[in-house]
């Protein structure tokens, strides 16, 4: 183990600590919780990137996705001809988000939704789930919907909406932490498209974030919102709830517009964020000018900026070169004030640049970017719950920024797991 490595390791518990520092009761966490979860977290880690088995595996999801994401092209490519050429190929004239990776989307969406149908993934969530609450003694209803989280963002609040007027606030802290601590395979692939060019296994590397995020983020919200009451569902299995389709067709139909309202969702957010944040960073970068002037310094006052000073102690902790924590800081603090879709595109642009120094700063900041911990997912999320359960939405406000930093210290902690057992040997950019 190399000193990275051991910088890692001691990472994960610093980030747990500063979790419990912010804990709404210190005295009644449950400490089974935390132990396995931080116990799964690193033998899923330690199998990725130590065991041959392991690699191998990546390596097979990595060409898998790949051609997932290649097959999901097409219907762009037939609508939108040289717009949705991936970069490389013949007719291409560039990355263009709007056409290349947004209706990547709206196919997956379909694919996901056509497994529903089938119930394959019912049985599978439902399968995780109950294996999840007895390691670690959750209510049914929260390790049904940390675990649909794996497969679908805000939808997941549909598996349990029989539960959720009656579930505890430390469940509701705990499924919005999962949701922000973790991204939808619907937009997996989007990412991939984001990195690839620089980044050829950026598909295995963002499945296997997805699979770490899990008990990172129950581990997080279990520390800072420990649970007080006694759930409903404690000790007994959960049923996922869905809206049936009549037939494979209809499933198909319902996912790609389900898919469609998600790219619409997608693109206004972009439009509406940057630019709100421009007019932001216009504000502070104004006063900041006068206070550079009158003490002679050259201190960038963008909010990104300013994030990313506040999180460049925590960036160190994830174990990547010194030289490069400045910019992987900038990146985090980027995607808690815009989206971790506008953090990848200048993840990518600094990795096409060379602004990356090492090759191991670059995959962990692919772990630590994994999630929609940002404000504008948080509104999304607690309106999405809300419509759902109106009586919590209360609740959900008072919980929500709790969730959110808990979601933010998950992806540190899952980035932290993951640099435990990156080494040179293991598998990097292929």
């Amino acid at each position: 183990m190399g000193l990275y490595n051991l910088v890692s390791f001691i990472g994960i518990f610093v980030l747990m600590g500063i979790a419990w520092a912010f804990s709404t009761n210190r005295r009644v966490i449950n400490w089974r919780v935390v132990l396995w979860g931080t116990s799964l977290q690193l033998a899923f880690a330690a199998f990725i990137f130590a065991v041959p088995a392991g690699q191998k595996v990546f390596l097979f999801i990595n060409g898998l996705v790949l051609k997932l994401v290649d097959v999901a092209g097409e219907g762009a490519k037939f609508l939108f001809g040289p717009l949705a050429q991936p970069p490389g190929t013949e007719g291409s004239i560039g990355f263009i988000l709007a056409f290349q990776a947004l209706p990547t989307i709206i196919f997956f969406a379909a694919f996901l939704s056509l497994l529903y149908h089938f119930g394959f993934l019912p049985r599978l969530i439902e399968s995780f789930g109950k294996l999840f609450a007895r390691w670690m003694r959750l209510s049914g209803a929260e390790s049904l919907c940390v675990t649909s989280n794996l497969f679908v963002g805000v939808e997941s609040t549909l598996t349990v909406r029989p539960y959720l007027e009656r579930m505890t606030r430390s469940e509701l802290c705990t499924v919005m932490t999962a949701m922000m601590g973790n991204t939808a395979s619907s937009v997996l692939a989007f990412y991939v498209l984001i990195l690839l060019p620089t980044f050829p296994n950026i598909a295995g590397h963002l499945v296997s974030a997805t699979l770490l995020s899990w008990p990172a983020g129950i581990v997080m919200a279990k520390l800072i919102f420990p649970e007080e009451e006694k759930p409903e569902t404690l000790g007994t299995d959960v049923k996922a709830w869905h809206n049936p389709s009549s037939n494979a067709i209809e499933s198909i139909l319902n996912g790609a517009t389900d898919g469609g309202k998600m790219v619409f969702g997608i693109a206004t957010m972009l439009l509406a964020v940057l630019g709100l944040v421009g007019l932001l960073n216009l504000m502070t970068t104004l006063v900041g000018d006068w206070i550079n002037l009158v003490l002679g310094t050259r201190v960038d006052f963008t909010l990104q900026a300013l994030l990313g000073y506040l999180f460049y102690p925590l960036t160190l902790l994830l174990g990547i070169n010194p030289q490069d924590a400045p910019a992987i800081a900038r990146l985090i603090g980027e995607r808690v004030v815009v989206t971790e879709v506008t953090a990848y595109q200048d993840l990518a642009k600094m990795l096409a640049q060379g602004q990356i120094i090492d090759k191991r700063s670059a995959i962990l900041a692919t772990y630590a970017l994994c999630g929609f911990a940002h404000v504008a997912s948080l509104g999304i999320f607690i309106g999405g719950i809300a419509a759902l359960a109106p009586s919590r939405a209360k609740d959900m406000a008072a919980v929500g920024f709790r969730a959110l930093w808990a979601a933010t210290l998950s992806l540190m902690m899952l980035a932290c797991a993951a640099g435990v057992f990156l080494t040179q040997g293991s598998l990097l950019f292929g």
